[in-house]
């Protein structure tokens, strides 16, 4: 369930494209505490925040941003090893947080930290579910590109395969007693 109280629509993460407008104003009191430095820190901060893009679909996650230096990161769902909600008071007061997507990538910090959303909790459990390949509570029709026919039949084939396993190890457990 988002923070909205609204229950998870996947459709509503693959429309988000743009961070809300909080996070400028969240950009803008950080810069206020800088000071006399306002000027210098809130420029940059606004550009971000006009230039940020998000783009979720069936393959992975997508962000850029930046003017004179443009930043580009896609990042597949099957890359990603874990996400983090991170946020400070500010944050909070504005019912922001940060997603920080994290990958194998040797880096011990976050590979994307998807910012400006307050959809968060829907946002991480839309990720989850991709880069499980389910859902949580909900049952999908493909886990991992396999049909649920297929899955099923899987499974019955391990079971047979373990009781016949089974069935000889008890056998050679007679055999073994009876001195063969």
């Amino acid at each position: 369930m988002s923070p909205s109280g609204n229950p998870g629509d996947p459709d509503a993460v693959l429309r988000m494209e743009r961070p809300d407008p909080s996070l400028m104003t969240y950009y803008t009191l950080v810069c206020v505490l800088t000071g006399p430095l306002f000027p210098i820190f809130i420029v940059p901060s606004y550009f971000r925040y006009h230039t940020m893009r998000y783009k979720f679909d069936g393959d992975g996650i997508s962000m850029r941003w930046g003017i004179l230096f443009r930043k580009e990161i896609h990042l597949t769902y099957t890359r990603i090893q874990d996400i983090h909600l991170t946020s400070n008071l500010i944050e909070r007061w504005l019912g922001l947080a940060r997603i920080q997507v994290q990958t194998a990538s040797g880096s011990s910090s976050a590979e994307m930290t998807i910012e400006g959303i307050k959809e968060y909790e829907l946002v991480r459990d839309f990720i989850y579910s991709k880069m499980r390949g389910h859902a949580v509570g909900v049952e999908t029709p493909a886990v991992g590109g396999a049909a649920p026919d297929l899955l099923a039949e899987v499974a019955a084939c391990l079971r047979e395969v373990s009781a016949e396993l089974r069935a000889l190890r008890r056998e050679r457990d007679r055999d073994g007693d009876r001195g063969v």
